[in-house]
């Protein structure tokens, strides 16, 4: 009997798991149904380019950020009143119920200047001073935990988010970005975002 005891307990860790993860999942559900889904989408998919897509995003990224519109270190007259009574545990819920979703997936609309963005991504442009995204961001676009997911993310909302980067209008994260986004031409930033657009 004792020899089956370990198997026994794993089960009832993983039980005790899966009731843990349950509440926090219902309670992300309840906060996409109320506010989330008319931008994002309840899977987060966003059908428009003007908001981010949150599907596969990094939970940890997603969490960061929600903290960083609520304490005002980013700043979005949109999201500010959306987050101003999310705790943190609702926060972490929502990344990692974010981070469950499947990824968006589908092919860039212009593969010329897709190839322009990969080898950008890939490489840098040493001409411009450009350093390669995939340093930080991977070699696939997944990022980190707290790097974001930029693999399958509307093209235009990746070149807003690199503009704002480059006239510092977006604060909340690391200098890096800044110092990039600075050396970037609008072809550039539009290329990257384009081939980042088909991960």
């Amino acid at each position: 009997m004792q020899r089956f005891a370990p198997i026994a307990l794993g089960a009832l860790l993983a039980c005790g798991l899966a009731q843990a993860q349950q509440p926090d999942e219902a309670r992300a559900k309840k906060i996409v149904g109320g506010s989330c889904f008319l931008c994002h989408g309840m899977e987060g998919e966003s059908a428009s380019e003007v908001f981010p897509r949150l599907a596969g995003q990094n939970a940890g990224y997603i969490a960061k950020q929600l903290e960083n519109f609520k304490s005002g270190k980013r700043k979005s007259s949109a999201m500010a009143p959306m987050v101003e009574a999310l705790t943190p545990e609702d926060m972490n819920a929502l990344g990692q119920y974010y981070a469950s979703r499947p990824p968006h997936k589908e092919a860039a609309r212009d593969a010329q200047l897709a190839a322009v963005g990969q080898y950008i991504y890939q490489q840098g442009n040493r001409f411009s001073g450009v350093a390669a995204c995939t340093t930080c961001h991977g070699p696939t676009g997944a990022g980190t935990h707290t790097l974001p997911r930029l693999a399958g993310q509307h093209a235009a909302y990746i070149v807003g988010q690199l503009k704002q980067f480059n006239q510092r209008e977006r604060t909340n994260d690391n200098a890096v970005m800044h110092a990039i986004a600075d050396k970037m031409t609008p072809l550039e930033m539009a290329a990257v975002a384009e081939y980042l657009s088909g991960q």
